[in-house]
Order: C-alpha cells, then sequence, then structure tokens
C-alpha cells in the first residue's frame, strides 16, 4: 500500500467529503442511516485514497440483504428460466432481488455498495479480471450463473453437467442409427460450448462415427445463428442426418432451416436441443433436448450469493448441477431419403 494510504484516516476523509467523521465511519460499517448520495461521495473519496476497509459488518447488515443480479444480452428464454429460479429462491429466504444489465459505467461497483447491494449475481456473462477485482476491491461476492468464461477458478460460479449433456444428446442420435451427425455451438471461447462440443466428440469417437471439420460450427447461442449454422450444413455435398444444437434457439433455428428447404423433422432431419426452455415444448414438433436444471441454477447462485455475503465460506467455488436427456418428437432413426442420403 502507498505511503499516502498508510496516513490515510477517517479524518482526512470527512474533510474531504464535508461531512463528520462519524458519518465515515458509518460509511464503512455498513450503516444504513446515511444518505445514498453522501454514501458514494464517501465510498468514492475511500477508494482514492487506497482506504479499503470492509463496508459491511455483517452483524449490521439490513436483515432483508438485497442482491443485484445482471444480464449482458438480452432477456431470452433461457436467461428469464433462471433469473425465476433466483426469484422465486429469493421469496422465500426473505431477500431481495433487483435485475439489471450489466453497466461499463465507472465505479460501478462502489456505486452497487453504495446502493445497499450485497452480493452480485451475474447470468451468462463476460467477467474480465479487472471486472473481478472491482467487485473485491468494494468488498461485493461474485456468483456467476452458467459463466462463458472466467479469468480464474477462484470465481464462484453456478452451473450444470454440459460434458455429460453434449455426451448424451449425440449418443441418443447414435442410438437411431444416425452417423452423419453435425454439431451447431455457441461461441467458440464460451466454457458450456467446448464441454458440449468435447461430449459430442467424446460420444462420436466412442462410435467410430467420422466428424468432418464442416460438421461442426461455432456461432452464437441464438435463433438467427441456428438457421444460417443448419442452412450452410443443408448446403454441403454430404449434408448431416442429424444436429445437435447448443441450445434451443440454436435448434429452432435449424428446424426452420431444414423447414425452407423442404425437409421435414424428424423424417429427413433429426434435431437436439439444449436448455430444455419452454420453447422446446412449443416447438413444431416438440423438441428432443438436454434439460439444464435453469430455475434450481438460480436458486442454488442466490444462495451462495447470501452465504457469502453473510461472510460465509463455501464448500466449492464451482458448482455443477445434472442435465437430464428429454425425448420428444425431434428425432427418430434416419430416413432412406433423409439429407445426407440425398
Amino acid at each position: 500500500m502507498p505511503a499516502d494510504a498508510r496516513r490515510t484516516t477517517l479524518a482526512t476523509i470527512a474533510r474531504a467529503a464535508g461531512v463528520s467523521v462519524a458519518t465515515v465511519s458509518k460509511v464503512v460499517n455498513g450503516r444504513s442511516d446515511v444518505a445514498p448520495r453522501t454514501r458514494a461521495r464517501v465510498l468514492e473519496l475511500l477508494y482514492q485514497h487506497d482506504y479499503l476497509a470492509p463496508v459491511f459488518r455483517h452483524s449490521e447488515a439490513p436483515e432483508s440483504p438485497t442482491i443485484e443480479v445482471q444480464f449482458a444480452e438480452g432477456l431470452r428464454s433461457y436467461v428469464a428460466e433462471a433469473l425465476e429460479g433466483v426469484a422465486d429462491a429469493a421469496a422465500e429466504l426473505g431477500a431481495a432481488v433487483v435485475i439489471s444489465k450489466s453497466s461499463p459505467a465507472p465505479h460501478w461497483a462502489r456505486d452497487l455498495v453504495a446502493a445497499g447491494r450485497r452480493a452480485l449475481i451475474g447470468v451468462t456473462s463476460v467477467y474480465t479480471t479487472a471486472y473481478v477485482n472491482a467487485l473485491a476491491r468494494a468488498g461485493l461476492p461474485l456468483v456467476v450463473l452458467d459463466p462463458l468464461h472466467l479469468p480464474h477458478s477462484g470465481v464462484n460460479s453456478v452451473g450444470a453437467t454440459n460434458f455429460a449433456g453434449g455426451l448424451a444428446a449425440t449418443q441418443h442420435l447414435l442410438s437411431l442409427g444416425h452417423r452423419g451427425i453435425a454439431y451447431l455451438g455457441g461461441p467458440t471461447l464460451a466454457a458450456s460450448h467446448q464441454a458440449r462440443a468435447h461430449g459430442y466428440r467424446a460420444a462420436m469417437e466412442a462410435a467410430g462415427a467420422a466428424v468432418p471439420s464442416a460438421y461442426v460450427r461455432a456461432g452464437e447461442f441464438t435463433y438467427q445463428a441456428g438457421l444460417a449454422g443448419a442452412a450452410a450444413l443443408l448446403a454441403l455435398p454430404e449434408p448431416p442426418t442429424a444436429v445437435f444444437a447448443g441450445n434451443d434457439e440454436i435448434a429452432l433455428g435449424a428446424i426452420e432451416a431444414a423447414r425452407v428447404r423442404g425437409l421435414r423433422i424428424p423424417e429427413d432431419l433429426s434435431v437436439v436441443g439444449f436448455d430444455d426452455t419452454f420453447l422446446a415444448q412449443m416447438a413444431s414438433p416438440p423438441l428432443t433436448t438436454v434439460r439444464q436444471p435453469l430455475r434450481e441454477m438460480g436458486g442454488v447462485a442466490l444462495r451462495t450469493a447470501l452465504r457469502l455475503a453473510n461472510g460465509e465460506k463455501v464448500e466449492s467455488h464451482h458448482i455443477e448441477l445434472a442435465t437430464e436427456l428429454v425425448v420428444r418428437a425431434s428425432t427418430a432413426p434416419p430416413h432412406p431419403r433423409s439429407a445426407a442420403g440425398g
């Protein structure tokens, strides 16, 4: 710590903020009887002077803790179901939840603390080392729900058994007699995409089924990516007879791409998704998919955040909940005149 930081006292902060030493002490100790604007000004000065005292004494914390839940992208079906799990657990445990989109604004972590947040749950967001460090400096615990990727293993996170899910999806298609099976995944660097792809490849290798390079495509976890990716697959000289999609939205895009080409699901092309969101049952035909326990994951994330906010230790930095294959009507044995058969 710099020498000038060692000389910093509460009186120094109080003079700079134009408040009493008692007010600064209340902010340092997490007392609630300080106006939000004053609290934010004092916190800003504390960090400018590297006065990194704990922001909350948990014994003095509010009885109903408030947890911030942030997501980076649109409120898609996956995020909506995970948020419902967070909200259900919060209602059960008497906690409050504030939902927002990730903000690049300066001092955002300190602003959350000034607003009385006790912890942050991030849903499928990208967290850089700088982001994680800002939260640590603010004394705000972080729990990531289904992380895309994390800067280091010390970040607390909740996910699902993505490798096992990818393995089960591919084994299901293999058991139906498919050998030309493609994988349409998400962003290349996303941990969930990589794990699902590894499960797919492991099943194909164990069955002795070839995986042409053109059969594995990364993109985004969106309907549009599924539409474009499947169109490219079906235009190949030897198109696949089945597609394992990295999520339900990609799967629905693949089904539409097949429909545009005059192909039937599952007679001409079998499709398996991942997540088992409400979209899977609404698809035509209803989608065979790998169920992620999204609401349960949200509940675990909320409980973990509350434990961290209360200064408790957790047994593991990363918790994985089991996935399960749900077989519906979008998969069947390959037809003699299926996509790959010309």
